[in-house]
C-alpha cells in the first residue's frame, strides 16, 4: 500500500535525474531494504522517536502530494492541505483501519500493479532513439534515496521487503520500456501517461480509484506512526504535525518532500544500526 502511493511520483522524479539510470537506483534501494530487515526496530529514545515521526511525516505528505496531482488536477495543493486536514481529523477522532481492510487494498494495488505490466508487455512500445547514456552516480543515489522510505519494511520480514523489491522494479522496467525516461520524468502524473501508452486509456477512471486506495489509507496510517512517534498519548501534537503537513503539502513540491523522507530513512538505518551494536556490546 505504501509502495504504491510512493512510485506514483518517485519514479517521475527518479527519471527525471537519472535517466534510465533510474533503474539501478530502484534496484539499489531494494537491496537495501532487504538487507536491512536484519536491523533492530528504532530505540524509543527522543531522537529516535523524531527521526522516525519526521520520515513518516515526510511520506504522508508524499501521499498527499500524489493524491492531488492525479485525483484533483485542477488544484493539487488545495486537494493536497485537504487530504492531510482528513486524515489529522480522522487520527485525533481515534479512526484506525482494520488490518484486514489494509491487507485487502494490498491485494488490490498489487493486482493493479500485475493487470499493468501485462498491459505494458502485450503492447508493443514507442520506439526511441535515446539510449542509457554514462551513468550518473550521483543521480543514480538520489534516485535511490527517494524511493528507499517507500521500500523498507519491519524488522525480520525480509520476504516482504523483497517483494517489494521485486515490484519496484519491473514497475520501473515497464515505465521506462513504455515512456522512456523523458516522458517519465516530465510530469508528476506519468502513470496517467503510461496508461495511454499501453493503449488502455479507457482505464483513467479506475486508475483514479487505484490512486485513492494507494494514498488516502496509506496517509492515515502512515500519520497515526508519525504522530505516535512525535507523542504517544497526545492529540495536540498530532494537530500540530497535521498543521505542518498540511502546509507543506501546499507549497512544498514533491521533490523536496522525497529528498526529507529520503535522508530521514537513512538516518533511521543508521539509528537502528546503532540499537544493534549497543546490544551486541551487552551481550
Amino acid at each position: 500500500m505504501w509502495l504504491g502511493g510512493g512510485l506514483l511520483v518517485v519514479l517521475a522524479v527518479g527519471a527525471a535525474g537519472a535517466g534510465y539510470w533510474v533503474l539501478a537506483g530502484v534496484a539499489l534501494a531494494a537491496v537495501t531494504a532487504a538487507l536491512v530487515t536484519r536491523l533492530p526496530p528504532l530505540g524509543s529514545g527522543q531522537l529516535d522517536r523524531y527521526v522516525g515521526g519526521i520520515v513518516r511525516l515526510a511520506q504522508v505528505v508524499v501521499f498527499a502530494l500524489a493524491f492531488g496531482a492525479y485525483v484533483v488536477p485542477a488544484q493539487p495543493a488545495y486537494a493536497a492541505a485537504g487530504l492531510v486536514v482528513l486524515v489529522t481529523v480522522a487520527d485525533v477522532a481515534g479512526l484506525r483501519l482494520p488490518a484486514t481492510l489494509v491487507r485487502w487494498v494490498t491485494v488490490v494495488l498489487f493486482a493493479a500493479a500485475v493487470v499493468l505490466v501485462v498491459l505494458c508487455v502485450v503492447v508493443a512500445p514507442v520506439t526511441t532513439t535515446s539510449g542509457a547514456g554514462v551513468p550518473n552516480v550521483a543521480a543514480i543515489v538520489v534516485a535511490a534515496l527517494v524511493v528507499l522510505p517507500f521500500l523498507l519494511t519491519g524488522s525480520g520480514e525480509r520476504r516482504r521487503a523483497v517483494t517489494l523489491g521485486v515490484v519496484a522494479v519491473v514497475v520501473t522496467v515497464v515505465a521506462l520500456v513504455q515512456l522512456g525516461p523523458i516522458r517519465l520524468g516530465l510530469a508528476e502524473t506519468s502513470f496517467r501517461d503510461l496508461l495511454y501508452a499501453a493503449d488502455a486509456g479507457q482505464l483513467q477512471p479506475l486508475l483514479t480509484v487505484i490512486v485513492v486506495l494507494a494514498t488516502v489509507p496509506a496517509a492515515l496510517t502512515t500519520f497515526t506512526d508519525a504522530r505516535e512517534r512525535f507523542a504517544p498519548d497526545g492529540r495536540l501534537p498530532g494537530v500540530a504535525s497535521g498543521l505542518v503537513a498540511a502546509v507543506a503539502a501546499t507549497f512544498v513540491p514533491v521533490y523536496a518532500a522525497l529528498v526529507v523522507a529520503g535522508i530521514g530513512a537513512v538516518a533511521e538505518l543508521i539509528l537502528r544500526a546503532r540499537v544493534r551494536r549497543y546490544r551486541d556490546v551487552r551481550e
